[in-house]
């Protein structure tokens, strides 16, 4: 076994007591659960919602419903995975409320155009660029997946999909991103993980 496996299998350890003390009724345990998720769970909401003051409040109001919904949780999933499901939903009732077709992905994008073009992007213009080419549900995958390295189960549980039909869309959107040649598919590549 790796360190990284074991490391991150003492974390799941760990995160896994502190639910059990908070659904114990040990409240102030819950502040170890925002402290564990709160950077993950915020660049998430940044990049569905691209407001970083939204993804603030998102973020506050995510951990908010987890607090009232812990006593619901069960390890039929792992509890990253029913944090990020909340996440997903409460997003997504954000985004329903605020436009329609799309309309702030657009403006968002007209932004993005009207700032000076630098030669050298970093590696956060980068996806910037990548995510404005995205669908939502392409947004959430890519996020899921090559960001927080989910499993294809796992995103499938979050998206309440078939995780048949995350794996196809995965690959769906590998193909497409891996022919972006104009914004340098080859930078974005390792990003994209294969397998299960």
């Amino acid at each position: 076994m790796t360190t990284s496996n074991t490391s991150k299998e003492n974390a799941d350890l760990a995160i896994k007591t502190i639910v059990e003390q908070v659904q114990s009724g040990d409240v102030h345990a819950y502040t170890e659960i925002i402290r564990s998720f709160q950077k993950q769970i915020y660049i998430y909401c940044y990049y569905l919602l691209g407001n970083k003051e939204e993804a603030e409040d998102a973020a506050q109001d995510i951990f908010i419903k987890g607090l009232e919904n812990i006593r619901n949780f069960s390890y039929t999933v792992s509890f990253s995975a029913w944090l990020y499901k909340i996440a997903h939903h409460h997003c997504m009732d954000l985004l329903k409320k605020k436009i329609k077709s799309y309309k702030f992905w657009t403006s968002f994008k007209k932004e993005r155009a009207h700032e000076s073009h630098r030669q050298a992007y970093e590696y956060d213009d980068f996806i910037h660029e990548l995510l404005e080419k995205l669908n939502v549900d392409e947004k959430r995958i890519l996020l899921l997946r090559s960001i927080e390295e989910y499993s294809f189960d796992e995103i499938a549980s979050i998206m309440e999909l078939k995780p048949t039909t995350v794996r196809k869309k995965y690959e769906r959107l590998r193909k497409k991103l891996l022919k972006e040649k104009k914004l340098g598919g080859e930078i974005y590549e390792h990003s994209l993980k294969t397998g299960g």
